[in-house]
C-alpha cells in the first residue's frame, strides 16, 4: 500500500497496526530530528514514542497530502515546543554571560579609582534591594560561590544568580548616572 491508502485507511479504521506500518519507516529520521534540538538521546527517544502517540490522534482530524513532510514539520514543532516547557533547560547560558561581563568589569584598571570613586560604589550597593545587595557582597567582595551564598541566604540558586546579574547591572547604571553628575 502506498503512504495516502495507508493514511486513508487508519482515518477511517484506527487501527494502530496500519499506523505503525505508516510510521516505522520514519522513526530513524524522526529520532535524529529530535536529537538534533533536544541535544539528548534519551529524551530524543522519548520523543519519537510521544510523536507517535500524539499521531493517533492528530492524523485522524488533519488532512495530510505529504506524510514525510509533514511529519518532519510536526517533530520539530515537538521539539521546540518541549524546549520551551522544560524550566529546567536555560535560554541564555547565564553562566557564559557572567563570565563575560566579569572580563569587562575586570578591564577597568583598579588602579584608577580614587576614594570619590568607591564613595559612589558604596551610595550605589545602597540603592540595590537587599537580595541584590546581599549577594553581590558576598559574591564580589567575599569571593563566595553561587551554591555558598544560596546556603548562607536560603535564597534558590537561580535567584542567587538573577539577583547578582540585576545587581551588577543596577550597580552599572546607577554609576554611570553618578559619573555622569546626576
Amino acid at each position: 500500500m502506498s503512504e495516502k491508502e495507508l493514511l486513508l485507511q487508519y482515518k477511517t479504521t484506527g487501527s494502530l497496526e496500519v499506523l505503525g506500518k505508516l510510521y516505522a519507516p520514519y522513526m530513524s529520521l524522526l529520532y535524529g530530528v529530535c536529537f538534533k534540538y533536544l541535544q539528548d538521546a534519551e529524551q530524543s527517544q522519548d520523543a519519537v514514542m510521544q510523536i507517535f502517540e500524539e499521531l493517533i490522534i492528530k492524523l485522524r482530524t488533519h488532512e495530510v497530502d505529504n506524510f514525510k513532510s509533514w511529519l518532519h514539520v510536526y517533530s520539530k514543532n515537538y521539539c521546540l515546543m518541549q524546549l520551551r516547557k522544560d524550566k529546567r533547560r536555560p535560554q541564555v547560558d547565564i553562566e557564559e554571560n557572567l563570565f563575560e561581563s566579569e572580563q569587562k568589569l575586570n578591564a577597568v584598571d583598579a588602579d584608577k579609582w580614587e576614594e570619590r570613586d568607591f564613595e559612589k560604589l558604596e551610595d550605589c550597593m545602597q540603592t540595590l534591594n537587599a537580595e541584590q545587595e546581599q549577594c553581590v557582597r558576598l559574591f564580589y567582595l567575599e569571593q563566595k560561590c553561587y551554591k555558598d551564598i544560596a546556603d548562607e541566604t536560603g535564597l534558590d540558586l537561580n535567584k542567587v544568580k538573577s539577583a547578582i546579574q540585576n545587581g551588577k547591572r543596577n550597580l552599572k547604571i546607577c554609576m554611570e548616572s553618578k559619573k555622569n553628575g546626576k
